[in-house]
């Protein structure tokens, strides 16, 4: 089954979807293989790959990822050199809440020809940038400003505008190193009105936050920063994230 196919069947069901963010930077040679073990044992849905900026290349550690585990890997490219046509799937990103061509389609444009001929299977995803309280990785090096934490109303209009373009899910990202998780009514009022699937990622340190931003709507919930400080708190997430509810849509 493709990938954006299991995570539309997922919401449809009211299953919950955890996605652990692996930066090429950040986990290399033993480290990597060590949470990996982690990994394997707590079965998150999926494991994303990239960064803001790498230095070690996305396509060897993608191959190692391969040689230790078989969860579906999804490559969540910071930029057009990190693509590697073997990842099962990428999520071809269009920073829709910021101006910077650059990351509105530029990269895109850059990368297509790459995309095209590996065949990787692409989904087209609305990426936005939400306040955190603390300047990111990505709002630094994408050069834009983030929709401010108390403008529930830009960012539905902007989740509406990227559905309506297209995209096929719509990633609200509080960013690497993120003060606080996406608003809870923010999250709400989007899941109220989109029609496609929600990723929230950034600022969720702990099983309890994991569990409200589940409530508030996220049908997929990424974590990386958190989780590289206690790799043991991935096995508590996957227990808790076991027991919500289905269709839960009720914030904290």
């Amino acid at each position: 089954m493709k990938i954006y196919n299991k995570i539309a069947e997922n919401c449809a069901n009211g299953k919950k979807m955890l996605a652990v963010l692996i930066d090429p930077d950040k986990y290399v040679g033993e480290r990597l293989v060590r949470f990996l073990e982690n990994i394997n044992a707590a079965q998150p849905d999926f494991i994303f790959v990239g960064g803001s900026l790498t230095f070690e290349p996305t396509e060897k550690t993608i191959d190692t990822i391969k040689r230790h585990t078989d969860i579906p890997v999804i490559l969540f490219p910071g930029n057009v050199n990190q693509f590697s046509g073997n990842a099962d799937a990428l999520l071809l990103l269009s920073l829709i809440s910021g101006r910077n061509a650059e990351y509105l389609i530029n990269q895109a444009v850059t990368a297509a020809p790459a995309i095209y001929h590996s065949k990787i299977e692409t989904i087209p995803v609305g990426y936005m940038l939400i306040d955190s309280g603390a300047k990111t990785s990505v709002e630094y090096i994408s050069n834009t400003a983030p929709i401010p934490a108390d403008k529930t109303d830009i960012a539905l209009a902007t989740a509406l505008a990227g559905e309506m373009l297209g995209n096929k899910i719509i990633y609200l990202e509080a960013g690497s190193g993120a003060k606080n998780h996406v608003p809870l009514p923010m999250i709400s009022a989007l899941k109220k009105h989109l029609s496609v699937p929600i990723i929230v990622g950034g600022g969720i340190r702990t099983a309890e936050t994991l569990q409200a931003v589940f409530a508030a709507g996220a049908d997929i919930i990424v974590m990386g920063n958190a989780l590289e400080e206690n790799p043991e708190l991935l096995l508590s997430l996957r227990a808790l994230n076991a027991t919500l509810p289905a269709n839960s849509s009720t914030a904290e």
